[in-house]
């Protein structure tokens, strides 16, 4: 009881103390101007995600909170966005069910300043590699992401992951006597899953990591070293080739409404690099273009 007492005579005091102190954000701003994203980035944060056996997967994450501020308000509470994140420190598996009700709650914390909220949980998340003919494990590291956006109680969620690949050039290989210039690839894939289908990182990466001229491995012996290098020369690949290619494999899987990619060939002969970008979306049973979403 004592206890208790002490706690709730604490707790008074520190309402008195917030009551007394003012509070700017509550302003109203003259300007008109709505702002689309204000919020928090960065934030050091560790949770569990659910793999596709059903483990929980431990990740240390970065996370971004924001919401949309209403033209007539000053400022957001910066604070309640780390408080509502907080909030799911201890939880068992982070799934899509959780990222909206959390968003639900940054929202309530704000109150009527903003109609939309936004989350972006950044994060490593690994995969065991072997190497193709030595057969040696090693293990990858893969950024990945996950989004959130909850506008007009409408909640969508995508999945992100950036791929690294080897890739020949088709052009080097045909006019060249000796061999062909080869170069790094890095392949950004956000994805948006079909209804209530989910795509599980350890199928979307493999999916992605070959449609390369070869994967890349953590550690290769020579052998290997010779397999990559042939496979590679064998396969080779455009920028296009490799963009459409992945397109075409998303397409194909049965599991996707919407998508963005990006294929950057970090060229090993030039000074620039060369990129290609797709977007396309379902609409019925027929995949098409999707510039809006290459504009956002």
């Amino acid at each position: 009881m004592k206890k208790e007492h002490k706690e709730r005579k604490h707790k008074e005091k520190v309402e008195a103390l917030k009551a007394s102190l003012p509070d700017i954000q509550k302003k109203s701003d003259k300007r008109g101007i709505t702002i689309n994203r204000v919020g928090v980035e960065n934030v050091d944060f560790k949770l569990n995600i659910l793999g596709k056996d059903g483990s929980h997967i431990p990740v240390t994450a970065k996370v971004d909170i924001f919401v949309s501020l209403n033209h007539v308000f000053k400022g957001v509470n910066m604070s309640r966005f780390v408080e509502a994140l907080m909030e799911w420190k201890d939880i068992d598996v982070l799934s899509d069910d959780g990222i909206k009700a959390l968003l639900c709650d940054v929202q309530k914390r704000m109150g009527q300043k903003v109609v939309d909220s936004y989350i972006k949980i950044k994060f490593k998340y690994f995969m065991d590699k072997t190497a193709p003919v030595s057969l040696q494990d090693s293990v990858v590291a893969y950024d990945c992401w996950f989004i959130g956006v909850l506008k007009n109680n409408r909640f969508q969620f995508t999945v992100g992951t950036e791929i690294l690949m080897t890739s020949n050039c088709p052009c080097s290989r045909e006019i060249s006597t000796f061999g062909s210039h080869g170069q790094r690839s890095r392949c950004t894939v956000v994805l948006e899953p079909s209804g209530d289908k989910k795509f599980w990182l350890e199928d979307l990466i493999p999916l992605i990591e070959s449609q390369g001229s070869c994967e890349i491995y953590p550690l290769l012996k020579r052998v290997d070293e010779k397999f990559v290098t042939e496979r590679s020369y064998k396969n080779a690949k455009f920028v296009e080739d490799i963009g459409r290619d992945i397109s075409k494999a998303l397409q194909g899987c049965n599991r996707v409404k919407r998508f963005k990619i990006k294929v950057c060939n970090e060229e090993s002969i030039h000074y620039h690099d060369a990129v290609a970008y797709i977007a396309r979306k379902l609409r019925g049973d027929r995949w098409v273009s999707d510039d809006k979403s290459l504009r956002s």
